[in-house]
């Protein structure tokens, strides 16, 4: 998971992402939700992990799922999508490997994540996940899902953890060898950009090692979409964009039928 871990913070910052091409924003969704949301501290030896959560609006227990963040933070768009997932019924969990911190430009978020080691990254996924599955209003289904650095941690994740039952990674860079998926135990669907390629030619070896370990793993390319599509094609961004925002709609028709396939 160290390879992992930090192949996918340098080769995230590799792209040119300037300070003005990343904003923060989600929050009017936020602030008009009707759904519940919250901080809470998680409890993890000596230290305490704050995680945002998010619950749907139904009478019976719901699937949780992990959500794993960018490089920027636990941002407000982050937290917005921790809004829309609980829209679709599950009980979405984001734990903030940042301490607070959140980030509009490459460099700033590049000295922060870089001092997370892949211990705490094990540490914090691994509380919050067993916090999870103690929540009243689950009904012990968990799931993972991430973007960009996030992404490839749910495919590392989804080695680590046999309790998941599904990973969603969203243009993460995707496993390079044969132990970085032997353990895993659920489905995998990846979601990609077609004009990423650094990420992309991660996909036909995870391919083949994943086929070759007998495991799941669906990945689709979104016609004309670059890294990000999810952030930069959410219509209230300022930095839209045309194509990202058609694969973003493709992507979470997907991914909502996907959801209600958890158990």
């Amino acid at each position: 998971m160290k390879t992992l871990l930090f192949a996918l913070v340098f080769g995230c910052l590799a792209q040119s992402l300037l300070a003005q091409e990343y904003k923060d924003f989600g929050r009017d969704r936020l602030n008009s939700s009707p759904r519940h949301g919250e901080w809470v501290d998680i409890k993890s030896g000596d230290r305490t992990i704050k995680a945002f959560i998010v619950y749907p609006e139904r009478k019976d227990k719901a699937p949780a799922v992990l959500v794993i963040q960018e490089i920027f933070g636990l941002t407000d768009w982050l937290r917005s999508m921790c809004d829309e997932l609980a829209e679709n019924g599950v009980i979405a969990i984001a734990p903030d490997f940042l301490n607070g911190q959140k980030f509009e430009d490459a460099d700033g978020a590049r000295k922060a994540i870089s001092a997370v080691t892949e211990e705490q990254v094990k540490t914090v996924l691994d509380a919050t996940a067993d916090y999870a599955l103690k929540i009243p209003a689950c009904n012990g289904t968990l799931a993972v899902c991430g973007f960009c650095r996030g992404g490839g941690l749910a495919l590392a994740y989804a080695n680590e953890n046999p309790k998941l039952k599904a990973a969603y990674s969203f243009y993460g860079a995707a496993p390079d060898s044969a132990d970085k998926v032997k353990n895993i135990a659920c489905p995998v669907y990846g979601f990609y950009g077609e004009n990423d390629e650094r990420v992309n030619a991660t996909i036909t070896k995870a391919e083949e090692l994943m086929k070759a370990a007998g495991k799941t793993y669906e990945p689709v390319i979104y016609k004309g979409a670059g890294h990000g599509f999810m952030r930069s094609g959410e219509p209230s961004n300022p930095n839209f964009r045309e194509a990202d925002g058609r694969a973003r709609d493709e992507a979470w028709a997907r991914w909502k039928m996907l959801l209600k396939q958890l158990p």
